[in-house]
């Protein structure tokens, strides 16, 4: 279902599973259409029709309509406990007990390089980019570079090679000039690392009784979110044969930047008990490796 939402450029706000007593499922989603056509009659018999012939004989039926007061209590988004806060946002990745930290054979990813050069150009800084291949390379790069105000001119991205990628790029400052000042070239080397060693914070922590997967990115200015989140995580759920019970979507804001923070109420599993550290660190490795392309 979340594929198909996807492909009809639907977005996902918050979903709720319900299992009724006759052993049916229900599964309600909040979405809103980033064609703005939901209000057509065309529109929402489309989609309907896509996910009947996406479910086939599993779906017995399929209604959209506007979502009223009666569903406001199921939108909200609770709000994250201060010690989930600091796991999931911290910047720190030297710590490797921690949840965030990358397993071993994902630490190379630390070996990014960037070089700045400013003699190969008269009218450009170039910016020479070693790093290992991942999902969304070329989104984060562009994402950080228009939040740090860097245009591009030109850039060249090879062929992967042995899990490596080579990105060229030739850049300017807004008012068209070359980045020359030291410091500026250093916090936007550093800045453009940091988010393609960790573009994406991956948890899971208690909450109440329960058991929660936490995602979240970082927004960017224009207050979009990264694309295909919630794909991927049910997806690596689903090939973990992991049940959600609740997944919701909403924003969070730290000192320095929002992100949005998708969160996943998980169902107990033999082959993944959630009381195991061990089973715990599988399922963020799993979901992490899924969201990277690793």
């Amino acid at each position: 279902v979340t594929k198909a939402l996807c492909q009809l450029e639907l977005t996902i706000h918050r979903v709720k599973v319900m299992t009724t007593p006759d052993a049916k499922v229900l599964d309600l989603f909040f979405i809103t259409d980033n064609m703005d056509l939901l209000h057509t009659k065309k529109r929402r018999e489309d989609t309907c029709e896509h996910l009947s012939v996406i479910l086939g004989e599993y779906c017995i039926s399929c209604e959209l309509q506007l979502a009223g007061p009666e569903y406001e209590s199921q939108q909200g988004f609770s709000s994250l406990s201060k010690a989930v806060a600091e796991e999931l946002f911290s910047s720190e990745m030297s710590n490797h007990s921690s949840s965030q930290a990358l397993s071993p054979d994902m630490r190379k990813v630390k070996t990014a390089t960037i070089t700045v050069d400013n003699l190969m150009s008269p009218a450009h800084t170039l910016l020479q980019i070693q790093c290992v291949d991942q999902k969304n390379l070329v989104y984060d790069i562009l994402r950080t570079s228009k939040d740090c105000n860097i245009q591009i001119a030109y850039g060249r991205i090879s062929p992967s090679k042995e899990g490596k990628r080579n990105v060229d790029l030739f850049i300017q400052k807004t008012d068209g000039k070359k980045i020359i000042d030291p410091d500026d070239q250093i916090a936007l080397c550093s800045r453009l690392k940091e988010e393609m060693l960790h573009p994406l914070r991956v948890t899971i922590a208690n909450r109440g009784p329960d058991t929660e997967l936490l995602v979240a990115n970082p927004v960017e200015l224009s207050g979009k979110g990264r694309p295909r989140v919630f794909y991927d995580v049910t997806y690596a759920l689903k090939m973990l044969g992991m049940c959600v019970f609740l997944a919701e979507i909403g924003r969070h804001s730290t000192s320095d930047r929002e992100w949005e923070v998708y969160r996943f109420l998980l169902d107990e599993s033999r082959e993944f008990p959630l009381a195991s550290s061990r089973a715990r660190r599988k399922i963020v490795d799993r979901v992490r490796r899924t969201l990277m392309g690793w």
